[in-house]
């Protein structure tokens, strides 16, 4: 089977964005790029690479993409999300950081943000920039398996691919099962879900991102102009 390659926080970078498209082509079977979100960004202008992600070029690995914690942003602000403003950005950076966000890309390509998908379900993987929860979530190697399983099972996969902590990890939980026990005025009800191996993995942002082969369930942490890396490995 082909593999995936999985990108994320481009923000704007053209050049970074062509450097990554001319590794994909050296790599063997790569034949699938998705790009989780945070295409744009408010340190430089945004409007070349969304104008090469719509319209990629005939060489190009054609490239799949979802909104990100940035896209939100944008969209909030400019009335894309009902009466929502872009309320964690200013949070974040200011008024000066919304004022740049709004500065850094054209309204011409508000429509087509607003038109991108939330995440992707490919074999028995999510594909998403935050998880299942919201688009912001942060799931670190430090997230707790209690909300790790609960991510996994609210979409009913094997593996969450999220890049919003922008680290990359796989992260695997066991197969185990989760018991419970229930009192009212009728007694005791007691239950037990078995709970499957199951894996979150952070892609990275920027120039590093993740290849995945869905046939071997092999992953390789890369970084655009360096050697691969070994993938990470935690449990929980």
């Amino acid at each position: 089977m082909e593999r995936w390659a999985l990108v994320s926080g481009l923000h704007g970078d053209l050049d970074l964005y062509e450097q990554i498209q001319t590794e994909l082509k050296q790599q063997r079977g790569v034949a699938n790029l998705f790009v989780l979100g945070d295409l744009i960004g408010s340190q430089r202008n945004c409007n070349s690479l969304l104008e090469r992600l719509r319209h990629p070029r005939r060489t190009d690995l054609q490239p799949e993409c979802i909104y990100g914690w940035w896209e939100e942003q944008l969209l909030a602000e400019c009335g894309y999300r009902g009466d929502r403003k872009a309320e964690s950005l200013r949070e974040e950076h200011g008024e000066a950081g919304v004022s740049e966000l709004l500065a850094a890309v054209d309204a011409d390509h508000l429509n087509w943000l607003a038109s991108l998908q939330f995440g992707f379900i490919e074999l028995d993987c999510a594909l998403i920039h935050g998880s299942s929860a919201d688009v912001g979530d942060r799931l670190t190697e430090d997230t707790s398996a209690l909300v790790l399983l609960d991510r996994l099972t609210r979409l009913d996969v094997n593996r969450l691919f999220t890049a919003r902590c922008q680290r990359q990890f796989r992260l695997e939980l066991s197969a185990g099962s989760i018991q419970s026990l229930v009192k009212d005025h009728a007694g005791e009800l007691q239950s037990q879900q078995d709970v499957p191996k199951r894996s979150v993995i952070g892609i990275g942002e920027g120039k590093n991102y993740t290849l995945y082969d869905p046939a071997t369930d092999h992953i390789e942490f890369r970084s655009a102009g360096n050697p691969s890396q070994a993938s990470g490995r935690g449990f929980g």
